[in-house]
């Protein structure tokens, strides 16, 4: 019975072909506009994720202190047994990597001119390879961990402050854990950027053994444990909490403040936008059922003195508005996906985001949720917007319907 009803309705579409067409085309648009605004939404989530995820490493591990208490002097707070900690981590099965870290702060000189540097003392075999494209090689080399000289890499905008270059000589001085003063000389490796003009202002890579004799201890900050995949980390991090009871694990999310910002400002964004894109299409096609059921009011008053009941017609109408808009989002559906492939065959490089200097390509994510969630929705407001205009039009008496002109 229903096929009959849905066979009806299409060919009540195809009354005015012109102002279906328009709906059609009006509610494809509608729906692409929303699937590749979503899409490119969730595109940022992932690329910021991963960013992050890079940055700190899926896991991180510490003292409970390091995380909720400021330190009074450097490492007050840090891990002493790091080697047999990395050890137990590392049979996990989730894990791929587990790699100790230092943050420091100090001055870097170069004999005229000192300025503040943003330490981060890292192995730098496994951490550079683990950066990926989110550290970006300027020139020199990058340091090694089996290095015997105390090598440092550098951001390229302290290197033109300080007049630096792959082979100067610099010094280091930072306050120790016992609260002295100390300094060290070392030789630039190299020049990196991470994109943000401001930390490259500031930013010092150097191997774990130069920034603790550096600060005169055997301690390390934290652990970052890369895993095999993202989806790994919920329950890696609960395996590791219950392994190591007198540590914290934290996850990358919980400090991705930048991600968790750009989220959810996206998300006021983008909703909005598919608000109004959605309202914009229940508008389109309630004015073209109601245009319909005008023309066809005498149709419907005679169909009603035959017997036939209000409900069915209003299904029949709402069967209509299934097929504009259903029909329109397929078609939006379809173009955002091809859309999407496009631009993975001819790359459109994005401007750089405030706080950045490198742009970075567009990219819209094919989402099979994101496109179910968004069809249906257009499926379902056109039928409710089409029963609604159906709904009222039918309390007319019929008498009067047959009389209209």
């Amino acid at each position: 019975m229903k096929l009959t009803w849905i066979k009806f309705a299409f060919y009540n579409t195809l009354r005015n072909r012109r102002r279906s067409l328009i709906t059609v085309t009006v509610a494809a648009l509608g729906t692409a506009a929303i699937l590749l605004a979503g899409g490119f939404a969730y595109s940022t989530y992932e690329g910021l994720a991963q960013i992050s995820a890079r940055a700190t490493g899926h896991l991180i591990i510490g003292k409970p202190q390091h995380f909720t208490d400021d330190q009074d002097v450097p490492l007050q707070h840090g891990i002493e047994n790091a080697a047999a900690l990395q050890t137990k981590i590392l049979s996990d099965p989730a894990v791929r990597y587990v790699l100790p870290r230092i943050d420091y702060n100090g001055l870097i000189s170069n004999g005229d001119k000192s300025t503040i540097m943003m330490a981060i003392a890292i192995d730098p075999d496994a951490e550079f390879s683990v950066k990926g494209p989110t550290l970006t090689l300027k020139e020199g080399e990058l340091i090694q961990t089996e290095s015997k000289e105390a090598e440092i890499v550098i951001g390229d905008a302290l290197a033109r402050s300080l007049k630096a270059k792959p082979g100067s000589s610099l010094t280091l001085m930072a306050s120790t854990t016992d609260g002295a003063l100390n300094a060290i000389d070392v030789t630039v490796r190299g020049l990196v950027s991470t994109g943000v003009p401001d930390l490259d202002k500031r930013l010092v890579y150097s191997n774990i053994k130069t920034a603790q004799k550096l600060l005169n201890t055997q301690r390390i900050s934290s652990l970052g444990v890369f895993l095999n995949s993202m989806e790994a980390t919920l329950p890696a991090q609960a395996r590791l909490a219950k392994a190591l009871p007198d540590m914290t694990v934290q996850n990358w999310l919980e400090q991705a403040f930048f991600y968790k910002s750009v989220r959810d400002l996206y998300n006021r964004i983008f909703g909005a936008l598919g608000a109004i894109i959605s309202i914009i299409v229940v508008f389109v096609v309630a004015n073209a059922m109601a245009m319909a059921i005008i023309e066809r009011t005498r149709e419907v008053g005679t169909l009603r003195a035959m017997g036939t009941l209000p409900g069915q017609l209003i299904r029949s109408f709402s069967f209509e508005g299934m097929l504009l808009g259903g029909s329109g989002a397929v078609v939006g559906a379809a173009l955002a996906i091809s859309i999407a492939l496009l631009l993975t065959i001819f790359p459109v490089q994005m401007p750089p985001p405030p706080g950045r200097s490198v742009g970075y390509p567009l990219m819209v994510t094919i989402d099979a949720g994101l496109y179910l969630v968004t069809i249906g929705m257009m499926i379902a407001l056109s039928m409710l917007s089409s029963a609604f205009i159906a709904r009222k039009t039918l309390r007319q008496p019929i008498v009067e319907a047959l009389a209209h002109n």
